[in-house]
């Protein structure tokens, strides 16, 4: 009987229940591995190809979203691979066309561009702390399918996440921002608020994903209690969204060094202000 009113308590707080358990760090660092070699062979693709890409990471707070981008973007090229995370907007912002400030940053040729939070703000913060109003709750929900809808049809590829993480999970990770210094700048007061308003968020993801979950452009969600697997499904995914061809490449080889104007230029650094070796 107390197992059963434990199991229920906690899938009532919407927490998601993972058989295989958490991931070891060495199997995650050996999988995470072979996945970003095969995204170094995406940005190669994206590069000779010309694609356009856009993957928006969408979520609760301490969902996991951050960490997901960084194994994603740690291994390739900042300049193919750009990570977008904007602020509130600037007065002058508010003024314009709600995803006006988002377009400025879509993809050219050869880029892909990783939205950590996107235009979906006003499916979710915006709305849950009342920063916008019911009407342009209602309009954005209307209009995003319409919206994306060109998108794609403008030739970009549009991948949406959504990051899932339960109520238990959620509050470990907050409690372990408050407790380590180099973490508390994750922890600010919107995240407080958003904890207190659990289920204003969950009615609004319900929303979001009613109104804006597309065949051509659906929403994949993430279970990221186990944050090492949800990296490695995001990346996954990502790769079977965007199959690799092969690229032709030139076989590089280093040329020999020049030795005209040869000269001691580890003498020439004498006297230099060189860092303290500490370490």
């Amino acid at each position: 009987m107390g197992h059963s009113s434990k199991h229920a308590s906690k899938k009532a707080r919407g927490d998601i229940p993972n058989g295989n358990g958490r991931m070891k760090q060495k199997l995650y660092e050996k999988e995470i591995r072979k996945l970003q070699v095969q995204l170094c062979k995406l940005q190669d693709w994206v590069k000779h190809r010309g694609l356009r890409v856009i993957i928006v990471f969408e979520g609760r707070d301490a969902a996991g979203k951050g960490g997901t981008i960084k194994a994603i973007t740690e291994r390739v090229s900042p300049r193919i691979f750009r990570t977008v995370a904007l602020p509130a907007p600037s007065d002058r912002e508010k003024t314009q066309l709600y995803i006006q400030r988002y377009i400025e940053h879509f993809p050219a040729a050869g880029e892909v561009i990783i939205f950590d939070r996107s235009w979906y703000n006003r499916a979710g913060v915006e709305y849950v702390m009342g920063f916008c109003t019911e009407h342009q709750h209602r309009r954005f929900l209307e209009l995003c399918p319409e919206i994306e809808g060109y998108i794609i049809d403008g030739g970009i590829h549009l991948i949406k996440f959504w990051l899932e993480v339960g109520q238990s999970e959620q509050e470990r990770r907050f409690a372990a921002r408050i407790d380590d210094p180099v973490r508390q700048w994750k922890l600010s007061p919107m995240d407080i608020e958003s904890y207190r308003r659990w289920y204003a968020y969950s009615k609004a993801r319900d929303m979001m994903l009613d109104a804006t979950d597309s065949k051509r452009a659906p929403w994949y969600i993430v279970r990221s209690d186990d944050k090492r697997r949800a990296r490695l499904n995001c990346i996954s995914h990502i790769l079977k969204m965007l199959p690799v061809g092969k690229v032709p490449k030139k076989e590089v080889k280093l040329p020999k060094r020049s030795k005209k104007g040869r000269y001691d230029d580890h003498a020439s650094m004498k006297g230099r202000n060189f860092v303290e070796e500490s370490f």
